[in-house]
């Protein structure tokens, strides 16, 4: 066979049907993981009842921290519950039980509530940490599979989760149950979230950095302010409105009325539009384009972002509820913050 021959069906048909049939057993097994989990999460929600409402009127009332724990798969999804409180208003640890037996148990005070999760209710890791809550009183919600494990007899409030396979085919490895774990975790904090009132505002607070924290930032954060702001009345000639474009850098000047509320903004636009011998004498208000775009001081700066791109301007006044400037704010603020 020379090398510009094809090579044989046969062949070509011995190299590619093993991977085929390697790719759908992959696929099947994806899928057969994906639906146990599925079903585990239902039966989750299916049977979520008072003791959920009990748990969360626990942690709520919590003065301190809330001291999340767990070893092995239950330690790595409890350090993400952690995560999620403290993130989302409930101010929460992780505290890894093995180190609580050697010193950290100091890190949980009687102003704090433990949230412990073991699957099988029994890890013996964990009954230091069971103990140093009795003993001071400190409030203890158990997630588990088992009823009556120690985690649930010990605890204050017992969350136990539905009796359902293990995703694994083995039925051995950590996969429906540490999902529905997580997701009991996610739900507590959800419900905390809500209870607690916390808004968007309060979310960027937590979250300043990265995308997430640009796309809660408010125009107030980064607009120019009232010292910044191009301004003129209708009345003045067309002269002195260029030597506010020209000084301001904004390559526009807004127009006020006589209560101090934008009426019109001038533009370069405008600029081109009326050009002619008597532009620089002509009234500000016979250029002028009437009721411009604006944006609320209190606005995300993504929707002021929004605005400019749809209309092709450049910069956007910011005003309050009487329909005053108060700052304004250039695409290019918004590039620099992050917002896109």
């Amino acid at each position: 066979m020379t090398d510009a021959e094809p090579m044989p069906d046969t062949e070509r048909t011995a190299d590619t049907e093993p991977m085929a049939d390697a790719t759908r057993r992959a696929i099947a097994a994806g899928e057969q993981t994906l639906a146990l989990e599925a079903a585990g999460l239902e039966a989750l929600r299916a049977g979520l009842g008072v003791e959920f409402g009990r748990a969360v009127d626990r942690l709520h009332a919590t003065t301190g921290r809330v001291i999340v724990t767990g070893m092995g798969k239950s330690g790595h999804v409890g350090a993400k519950i952690a995560a999620t409180l403290a993130s989302t208003g409930t101010p929460a640890q992780f505290v890894h039980p093995a180190e609580a037996s050697h010193g950290d148990l100091g890190m949980i005070t009687r102003s704090d509530a433990v949230l412990a999760l073991s699957n099988s209710g029994a890890t013996p890791e964990l009954s230091d940490i069971l103990a140093h809550t009795r003993r001071f009183a400190i409030p203890l919600v158990g997630i588990t599979a088992r009823a009556g494990s120690p985690l649930a007899e010990a605890a204050d409030v017992a969350l136990i989760l539905p009796a359902v396979p293990e995703a694994c085919p083995l039925r051995l490895a950590p996969t429906t149950s540490t999902t529905m774990t997580l997701a009991l975790g996610d739900a507590l904090a959800m419900a905390l979230l809500d209870r607690r009132g916390f808004t968007a505002e309060d979310f960027r607070v937590f979250h300043p950095g990265g995308k997430l924290g640009a796309r809660l930032i408010k125009v107030a954060d980064i607009m120019h302010g009232p010292e910044a702001l191009p301004l003129i009345t209708p009345d003045r000639p067309m002269s002195e409105a260029l030597i506010e474009i020209s000084a301001r850098s904004f390559g526009c000047v807004g127009v006020v009325d006589g209560q101090g509320r934008l009426a019109g903004i001038v533009t370069d636009g405008d600029l081109r539009r009326h050009m002619g011998p008597d532009l620089t004498a002509r009234p500000v208000g016979e250029v002028m384009t009437a009721d411009p775009k604006t944006i609320r001081v209190r606005a995300l700066a993504a929707e002021a972002l929004a605005i400019m791109n749809d209309f092709k301007i450049t910069a956007l006044f910011a005003v309050d509820d009487e329909g005053r400037p108060a700052g304004i704010l250039h695409v290019h603020d918004c590039l620099r913050a992050g917002v896109a």
